[in-house]
């Protein structure tokens, strides 16, 4: 499946090449005599498409399209049914689908973190399989082109980690300037060999929205439960915006340690317990 957008010939000619098209000068030539390209996708079926019949489809009207927006830290529970309600599909259908596609760590799908946030035009009629497949093809040329601007190179499982660590910034952060911050202080708590305690980590899946309580972290045995287990989350929270990938791969550098939420919704961060406790007092007062 190819994406054509909207935009110049120019615009639409650079996508096309980003996508791993083969398109020329002369084709570009072709398209300025022949008209402008219809916005819309165009399904490339077994990469056997003659370049005069993709060429054509260029110009030719695309099938009605539907937009679904993927927010940043949105679970893929949540976008499921988003995508269920847009598309008229069945959130099995759809399961299923990314079950089938999406990557794999030790064997295991990654169940989440892998369709990066956009809003994403996609074809009405599609079946479930088709729509999963374009969302997981594009995030996952997205995740390796900022692997390989950032990193030099890209290693899934190295990226992954990566990308769990920046679910969890997402969840966490206030606001996208803490987000660097956020990334040190689970950094150094790794590094000590301390459990993450982030609350955060328990907003996975259809827990998404729910408040996390002391019950909740008493009851969730599941290795989101950052209290309970030491280490990161077998799969990301949720999905991440380029600014949480961000700080993750380009941390700031502290000695913090902990941080809590405080009366404007920012944070206070702290190297030690004593001025932890301080902040915590702080922060009561003013609630």
């Amino acid at each position: 499946m190819v994406v054509v957008p909207q935009g110049s010939l120019k615009k639409v000619f650079f996508s096309l090449k980003e996508q791993g098209v083969d398109i020329n000068a002369l084709d570009l030539l072709f398209l300025r005599l022949m008209g402008m390209p219809k916005k819309g996708y165009i399904d490339m079926g077994d990469g056997a498409l003659r370049k005069g019949d993709f060429l054509v489809r260029l110009i030719k009207a695309k099938a009605a399209q539907k937009s679904a927006t993927l927010i940043p830290g949105e679970t893929r529970y949540f976008f499921t049914q988003i995508l269920s309600e847009t598309y008229q599909l069945e959130t099995s259908d759809l399961n299923q689908a990314y079950e089938s596609i999406a990557p794999r760590l030790n064997g295991a799908v990654i169940e989440d973190g892998v369709i990066l946030p956009d809003t994403y035009h996609l074809p009405l009629g599609e079946d479930a399989f088709k729509i999963m497949q374009t969302l997981i093809g594009q995030s996952m040329k997205k995740h390796e082109a900022l692997s390989k601007q950032w990193l030099g190179y890209y290693h899934k499982e190295e990226w992954f980690e990566k990308i769990i660590l920046a679910s969890i910034v997402q969840k966490e952060a206030a606001n996208v300037e803490e987000m660097p911050l956020i990334a040190s202080v689970i950094f150094n708590r790794l590094k000590k060999d301390m459990p993450l305690q982030m609350d955060g980590a328990l907003n996975y899946q259809e827990f998404s929205h729910a408040k996390v309580t002391k019950e909740r972290i008493k009851t969730d045995n599941t290795p989101y439960n950052t209290y309970k287990f030491k280490g990161l989350p077998k799969n990301p929270v949720g999905s991440v915006s380029l600014e949480a990938i961000k700080a993750v791969v380009f941390p700031k550098k502290t000695d913090f340690l902990y941080f809590v939420k405080m009366p404007d919704k920012k944070h206070a961060f702290s190297a030690t317990y004593k001025e932890h406790l301080k902040n915590i007092n702080l922060s009561n007062n003013h609630f």
